[in-house]
């Protein structure tokens, strides 16, 4: 056996593995200890090699930066069950209700509220499935638009600051998660345009599809109508300018920013007379479930890294990418096709694990911007969410959508948003500007060409040297 087949049939045995269904992580682990004591065996590399991995896991788990992960994950968690979703539906459904498409619109514009406060998909398709869709149900909503729009917008949280997809790529690519977010704002902005714009066109040739709610619908209970949009709205932005305001200013770590996102979720659920030790707990259970499951994927997704780089995985790889036609848009177009069949069987944190590690020194080498290489997949990575039948947004939305919500509904819905998402794909790659326009450019001086002189003292001459 040669060296030059070891990285294929790695790549062959992972998917013999994954198609088993053994869980990924054990999956990974397990083929690159398999093929690095092969490896051994053959000559390829030493047992000394190999020591390198104890102190790559205890890297990983000495990472601060990946301490942002449960922090954000227990703020969402919290966020959830807290009843801010709740008011902000509520309030901007009736603002937006009158026209037709109204409670679609609130729909996107909320879900791109709480995406930038949650971070977490299945919390915004939870609290918007449940609050929305038996009011769209009511009114006369088409089904398939119903569930397409809300499982769509749960998405938006992928991209929008403070998703953890960009935390996870940025570590990935080796860039400050700053720049992940300061360039993931236009794209943010070009997707909710989209979604409204494919809203405003169906009101427009198909209006029986999205109508207006009738006036009896709009009274409002209680507070007047206006209060109760700023209610949920208010404590939305302070939280948001909390989390995200801290990082662009420069003021806190996105570690730091969770720490502080994850106390001000527990004030507002108290603020919302939410709050209890029973979801405190529930809230923490389910981020030592994600944290666990994403520190476990990493650790295996080192020790097959390791194994793939010492078998020159890297540089066939590259040679197999760099000769691809069309450059950095072939390269591109490629990769996107290549991330997007495999979100079927993947999810985000598996193929940020696996995939992109391998890729980040290909596109280094073409000289593609790493952050609008990253924010590009964290785009197209939001249609694993999509995907039918496998997207996990649809499996949260059937499981809390009515008897009556047919699943060929909820699949069908949700293919004219996944073509949206890739449109965005597609705009992204030929206008590189819309991330790059956002990052922090610095001072544009290479700090190697910066000469410091420092003019010497005039000490006069020097005394003469006698010798006695």
């Amino acid at each position: 056996m040669t060296l030059d087949v070891m990285p294929p049939l790695m790549f062959g045995g992972l998917v013999v593995f994954l198609l088993i269904g053994f869980p990924v992580a054990f999956s990974l682990a397990a083929v690159g200890l398999f093929f690095g004591f092969i490896s051994i065996e053959l000559g390829f590399f030493t047992t000394a090699y190999l020591g390198n991995l104890p102190l790559r896991v205890f890297g990983i788990l000495s990472n601060d930066l990946l301490l942002s992960i449960p922090f954000f994950t227990l703020m969402g968690a919290i966020l959830e069950r807290c009843g801010l979703a709740e008011d902000l539906l509520e309030g901007t459904g009736q603002l937006f209700g009158k026209v037709p498409g109204g409670l679609a619109y609130a729909v996107i514009l909320v879900g791109a509220v709480l995406g930038a406060i949650t971070g977490t998909v299945a919390a915004s398709v939870i609290a918007m499935g449940m609050i929305s869709l038996p009011i769209m149900i009511r009114y006369g909503y088409d089904m398939r638009i119903a569930t397409g729009v809300i499982a769509a917008s749960g998405t938006i949280t992928q991209l929008i600051p403070p998703s953890l997809v960009l935390i996870v790529l940025g570590d990935q690519l080796g860039r400050s998660v700053g720049d992940m977010y300061a360039g993931a704002i236009g794209p943010s902005i070009l997707q909710i345009i989209l979604f409204i714009l494919f809203i405003a066109g169906v009101s427009i040739f198909a209006p029986h599809k999205v109508p207006a709610l009738p006036p009896e619908a709009l009274g409002v209970r209680g507070w007047p109508l206006y209060w109760r949009v700023a209610k949920g709205m208010v404590p939305s932005i302070v939280l948001i300018f909390l989390v995200l305001g801290t990082i662009f200013m420069g003021l806190a770590t996105p570690t730091e920013a969770g720490a502080m996102g994850t106390v001000g979720a527990i004030l507002l659920a108290m603020i919302n007379g939410r709050y209890s030790w029973k979801l405190l707990r529930e809230a923490m259970g389910n981020t030592m479930r994600i944290t666990a499951m994403v520190i476990f994927i990493l650790i295996g997704a080192t020790v097959f890294s390791l194994v793939f780089q010492g078998v020159d995985g890297g540089i066939w790889l590259e040679h197999l990418m760099s000769h691809l036609p069309g450059g950095q848009v072939g390269f591109l177009v490629f990769v996107n096709i290549f991330v997007f069949f495999l979100a079927f069987f993947l999810d985000f944190f598996e193929i940020a694990f696996i995939i992109v590690p391998l890729l980040a020194p290909v596109a280094a080498k073409l000289d593609i911007d790493l952050v609008w290489f990253g924010v590009l997949l964290c785009i197209n990575l939001q249609t694993s969410f999509m995907h039918p039948p496998f997207g996990f947004a649809l499996f949260y939305l059937r499981g809390i959508a009515p008897k009556s919500v047919l699943s060929r509904d909820i699949y069908w819905g949700a293919v004219p948003w996944l073509v949206l998402q890739i449109l965005l794909v597609a705009v992204v790659i030929l206008w590189p500007e819309s991330v790059t326009y956002w990052i922090d450019k610095g001072t544009g001086v290479d700090p190697a060409s910066v000469r410091i002189e420092v003019p010497m003292p005039d000490m006069g001459e020097p005394p003469p040297i006698t010798f006695d």
